[in-house]
Parts: C-alpha cells; sequence; structure tokens
C-alpha cells in the first residue's frame, strides 16, 4: 500500500470509495463537489491511499492557521482493520504540523461510535463542544 497527494486519475477510485463509505451523505460532500472544491484550495492535503492500482482510502485536511480539520477519512470496506485508515489520518496530521497546525480536529456523528472508536485509539478525545453549522448557500 502507498499514501500519496491525489491526482486527477483518482477521482473515479475516490468517488467509488465515497459512495461505499458514506451512502447518505448530502449532495455537497459528494466526490464530484468536493474533490473540485479541494483541488481549488490547499490540494496537498488530499490523500489516497493506493493498493494493486486502485483507490482503497483518502483523507482530506485543511488548515486555517488556527486549527487543522480532516474530513472525508475513508477506507474501503474489504481493507478496514488493517491500518490503512490509522496511516491516511498519521499522513494528514503530518501535513498540517508541517504547516504549522498544533491541533486538528474532527466530527464524527454521534451514531458511528464504531468510527469514534477508531479515532480515540489514535489519541483524539470527545471534547465538551456543541457542533454548528450553517449553509451559505442554497442547497443543491
Amino acid at each position: 500500500m502507498e499514501i500519496r497527494r491525489y491526482r486527477p486519475t483518482d477521482f473515479d477510485g475516490v468517488q467509488s470509495l465515497w459512495e461505499e463509505a458514506f451512502p447518505n451523505d448530502p449532495p455537497w460532500n459528494r466526490a464530484e463537489i468536493a474533490v473540485p472544491a479541494k483541488l481549488a484550495f490547499q490540494p496537498d492535503l488530499l490523500f489516497v491511499a493506493i493498493d494493486g492500482g486502485g483507490v482503497i482510502g483518502s483523507v482530506m485536511a485543511g488548515y486555517d492557521g488556527h486549527r487543522g480539520w480532516l474530513y472525508a477519512v475513508a477506507v474501503q470496506e474489504d481493507c478496514q482493520r488493517g491500518g490503512v485508515g490509522a496511516a491516511l489520518v498519521r499522513k494528514a496530521e503530518s501535513a498540517l504540523a508541517a504547516l504549522g497546525c498544533e491541533k486538528v480536529n474532527l466530527q464524527v456523528r454521534a451514531s458511528n461510535e464504531a468510527v469514534a472508536r477508531f479515532y480515540t485509539k489514535l489519541g483524539y478525545a470527545v471534547e465538551d463542544r456543541i457542533s454548528l453549522g450553517r449553509r451559505l448557500s442554497a442547497e443543491p
């Protein structure tokens, strides 16, 4: 397995992976919208895990100069629990640290206990916060 920066030829693999990993995500989180948006801003913070020539994992990170964020951490179902997800997270953390980032945040749906346990094992902790959000544009 290799973890590297996203390349345009990875799009179909990422799209397929996200459809499997995030089947109920809203339209604005789908690859055809999120990937071009990421490539327009901090494109060096989108990574893929490649095995056998295909995309088996992804992680998208962002840094605003104050906090880092992780998004779209996904691993193909038949490759889970083999260290791919942890390696992707560590790659993103390393890239964020190189930019001067000292703290990384992420969000997990409250109902997704398995994913919360995954991040806890990687050293993340549930923080006493309320997550708020607001769409600035009309929903597609």
